[in-house]
């Protein structure tokens, strides 16, 4: 801006409109096909400054006209006769408005071919160069007028209209990732004056939970128009690095069963081994989900609200034959928290000196299991609750699959149900002449 106090300051602007041409009286030096529209300003001690013109009429960006002067009221001067420099020029190309930096000589289109719009836009781009200070309060006022609660709206909103929005244990789950301690940095942050360093912060001191979750705070507030931009860059946010997870072995599964005094999770966990469901839906079976002529076991999933039918053999008719034949299967276990559940599991593993797993490892197992018996993958994923082969192929990853001799099983030996019939097909002149 100009300083104050300068005698020669005759115009504040950097741009000329079409107003302002007409009121300086342009009209009666210069005809409507020639007024400016690709106009360079650039920094100059002298007073007078060359102007550059584009005839309205062509398709193209002509070269710059140098013996067009600029009159003396549309430098910018203070008293040492210094004029302020823009940082983007504008021209027309194919009837369409571009702006140039000056600095790298990037191109941007305006999308627009509206003069007056390409003028607008080149003078708020040049302004938020000059005055980059200014730019959060300038977001704000235009924000404002859409939003008055976006200037004071802290990160704890959408924390608190997330949870609304969950229901039972997953609604648990995210109360709890809320109460994170590393959010507390962030926590009563106006939103809008959130800047890369302070998420950084949070993730620094947080877990890959804090990560997770704050990724999905950050995408919720974006989805509310709460943000009107990415505090960080999808490429800038850290890596999520989970655990490494395994599944349980026969040898291990044996040792915790045989370890294991309570009669009650010691068939849990042998159901958990054959049936591969979660431990949620394990514990809620009850004496009417068992089909005993049919020899099939149903149940619901609670995360999907599949369900989901197994066929069971004798092993787990065994273990079915000792748990009540009417109401729950497991009446104290039902009634457990997820994380009662798994803190008794963990104190058998540790009694055993088995590391590394958890109730939810017996899905992985099941899924390893599948995969190297040759057990067919859409079957697993159904057994497994999966919609995704990549997520069921995540499980079953760490299978060891023995392939078999190709003689031995085109023989019907090492697993194959029979060897292969080939039928001939009758050729395309033969099918016609019947």
């Amino acid at each position: 801006m100009v300083r104050q106090g300068s005698a020669k300051a005759l115009c504040v602007g950097s741009i000329p409109t079409l107003a302002s041409i007409r009121k300086r009286g342009w009209e009666k030096k210069l005809r409507r096909a020639e007024w400016p529209l690709s106009v360079k300003v650039s920094v100059k001690w002298a007073g007078k400054r060359l102007l550059a013109i584009n005839l309205t009429n062509s398709t193209e960006t002509r070269r710059l006209l140098a013996n067009a002067v600029v009159p003396d009221w549309f430098t910018i001067q203070d008293q040492k006769g210094i004029i302020m420099k823009q940082q983007f020029i504008l021209f027309r190309r194919g009837g369409v408005y571009y702006s140039e930096d000056v600095t790298t000589g990037k191109q941007i289109s305006l999308r627009t071919k509206d003069e007056g719009e390409a003028l607008t836009l080149l003078h708020a781009k040049n302004e938020s160069f000059r005055q980059p200070m200014l730019n959060l309060q300038m977001a704000r006022t235009y924000l404002a007028a859409s939003d008055p609660e976006v200037a004071k709206r802290p990160w704890q909103v959408p924390m608190d209209e997330m949870i609304q929005t969950k229901r039972g244990s997953t609604r648990i789950r995210y109360e709890r990732a809320m109460a994170d301690e590393a959010f507390d940095i962030i926590r009563d942050l106006p939103i809008i004056e959130t800047q890369g360093a302070q998420f950084l912060k949070v993730l620094e001191a947080g877990s890959v939970a804090t990560n997770v979750f704050l990724r999905r705070i950050h995408n919720f507030a974006m989805d509310m128009n709460w943000l009107p931009w990415p505090i960080l860059a999808k490429r800038a946010w850290p890596k999520v690095r989970f655990k490494e997870k395994r599944a349980i072995t026969r040898d291990e599964h044996e040792a915790i069963v045989a370890r294991e005094t309570n009669p009650e999770r010691k068939a849990f966990y042998e159901l958990c081994w054959h049936l591969g469901g979660a431990q949620s839906d394990i514990a809620e079976l009850s004496a009417e989900d068992i089909n005993w002529e049919d020899r099939v076991v149903s149940f619901r999933r609670k995360k999907t609200g599949a369900t989901s039918l197994i066929r069971f053999g004798p092993e787990v008719e065994e273990v079915l034959a000792s748990l009540p034949h009417c109401g729950p299967l497991f009446p104290k276990l039902r009634l457990m928290r997820e994380a009662h559940r798994a803190t008794e599991f963990r104190r058998v593993c540790r009694r055993v000196k088995i590391s590394g797993v958890t109730l939810h490892s017996y899905r992985y197992s099941w899924a390893e299991r599948a995969r190297t018996c040759g057990y067919p993958e859409r079957f697993a994923q159904e057994a497994l609750g999966h919609n995704s082969k990549a997520v069921h192929r995540s499980y079953a990853k760490k299978a060891t699959v023995v392939i078999p001799a190709m003689c031995e099983f085109e023989k019907g030996i090492g697993g194959a149900a029979s060897p292969s019939v080939i039928v001939a097909f009758p050729r395309k002149s033969s099918a016609a002449g019947v």
